[in-house]
């Protein structure tokens, strides 16, 4: 793939992250299963594996006390796995805590999906 293509991937899928955190893209559970794989699945930073409807059900509820977000992403990085699959990375810097992310994204007909996501809490 052409640099500049993988540029505008680079833009296109760090604007979206972290997935979940950004409210422009939908917070219902119908934005959740349109941003989602099917077959969408997670590690979390406590090593713990969450399936996509585990996911939803914790994020509606998130969205529902209105919590406040506080973040910063740094460090983005993507590569293409396959004709649309494509690996990002980032830091994602919270109050008390640094993780590594990576998020896959598949980019279709409908636009892109988050097929895997996981976070590695950095020490």
């Amino acid at each position: 793939m052409p640099i500049s293509t993988l540029d505008t991937v680079l833009a296109e899928l760090s604007a979206r992250e972290p997935i979940f955190h950004r409210p422009e893209y939908g917070t219902s559970r119908e934005a959740l299963l349109e941003m989602t794989a099917d077959d969408f699945w997670e590690i979390g930073a406590s090593g713990n594996v969450y399936s996509r409807g585990v996911v939803i059900e914790t994020l509606l509820a998130r969205y529902d006390a209105q919590e406040e977000d506080v973040f910063s992403c740094s460090e983005f990085r993507v590569r293409q796995l396959a004709d649309d699959l494509y690996q990002l990375n980032y830091l994602l810097q919270q109050p008390g805590r640094l993780t590594r992310r990576t998020t896959l994204w598949r980019r279709g007909d409908g636009g892109w999906k988050i097929v895997f996501h996981q976070g590695t809490l950095v020490s």
